[in-house]
């Protein structure tokens, strides 16, 4: 396949919801500066978005939002879901952001990782919950600094895994996996996917986006991937992997090009300029579609859908790494 056929077909997966922004900060019963990249799952037929919100201080907390079909008629509890306490938890001194939500069976409850801000830099926080209206905080778990966590929803030979991304300052930064065998404690820290040198659109920094997604193929991996411009201004764009069922250490696909990006008016204006960046997507496996929920612009919350089949499709055509 063609770099040019290939990077078409990209680009046409992921559609856009006519409905976009579908979540502003004029639906929060509180004024807030944005409300943006959020987490995504389903509980009691429902939609659950524990989205990011700023508030007027440039502080973050997370609030649930709830919707039945996925869309419209959103509902968004009163008090956030979990705000900074920074007595208990220094680490979230300048607030908690970006969540990621991962169901796991074995322990029959949501595992949300997330990242608490301080003045020692990001790191990576873990609550679980079974309704979202209790939270059992574990503070954190991996040391500054750190952004970008997503847990797999199985354990690999006994252990659970997790992707992330340590920050290298003045260096390009990479998506790591690690291991733990209590949810708490991790280690075994290796290298996944690297930011490609050059002017590649991924060549500054690569993070996992929503959690891992398990697919009869492999599991479905969406990342970020930022490059510098000459003006040192940071483009971002959406990418593709996809890593072996059995053993996510190897990345059997890895796409060339960049899937999706900021294009939409909402997407390009706003208070960070031409970001689209996602913490959470839903696969229904009886329609095969595929709900991607992101921020834009860390103003809004949008909608994208995909095709299971098409996406899988595309990715299998991707090269693989070597």
């Amino acid at each position: 396949m063609s770099a040019t056929r290939s990077c078409s077909e990209g680009l046409k997966l992921f559609t856009r919801n006519p409905a976009n922004p579908i979540l502003t900060t004029e639906a929060l019963p509180y004024p807030a500066y944005g409300i943006f990249n959020p987490a995504a799952t389903m509980l009691g037929g429902e939609t659950i978005l524990l989205a990011r919100v700023e508030d007027m201080r440039g502080l973050s907390h997370l609030a649930l939002c709830r919707s039945k079909d996925g869309v419209t008629g959103w509902e968004i509890d009163a008090a956030p879901a979990l705000e900074p306490d920074p007595v208990k938890y220094p680490e979230e001194q300048w607030g908690i952001e970006d969540p990621r939500i991962t169901w796991l069976a074995e322990r029959e409850e949501y595992a949300v990782v997330y990242i608490t801000y301080s003045r020692r830099g990001p790191q990576v926080s873990l609550a679980t919950t079974k309704d979202f209206k209790t939270f059992d905080r574990w503070g954190s778990i991996i040391p500054p600094e750190h952004k970008d966590p997503a847990l797999f929803s199985k354990r690999f030979r006994g252990r659970l895994a997790m992707l992330h991304r340590p920050v290298t300052e003045g260096q390009e930064s990479n998506m790591w996996i690690s291991f733990s065998a209590d949810l708490g404690h991790w280690g075994d820290h290796r290298l996944l996917i690297e930011a490609r040198p050059g002017p590649w659109w991924d060549a500054y920094r690569v993070g996992v986006c929503p959690p891992p997604l398990e697919t009869t193929e492999g599991w479905l991996v969406l990342y970020h991937g930022v490059r510098r411009s000459q003006t040192g201004t940071k483009l971002f764009h959406l990418g593709l992997a996809l890593l072996d069922l059995e053993d996510p250490r190897r990345v059997i696909r890895r796409g060339e090009e960049w899937v999706f990006g900021a294009q939409a008016p909402y997407e390009r204006e706003g208070n960070v300029r031409d970001v689209v960046f996602p913490c959470g997507w839903i696969h229904d496996a009886a329609t095969g579609k595929l709900r991607l929920y992101y921020g834009a612009s860390a103003t809004s919350i949008c909608l994208a859908e995909a095709d299971m089949k098409e996406v899988l499709s595309y990715v299998l055509s991707c090269p693989q790494p070597v």
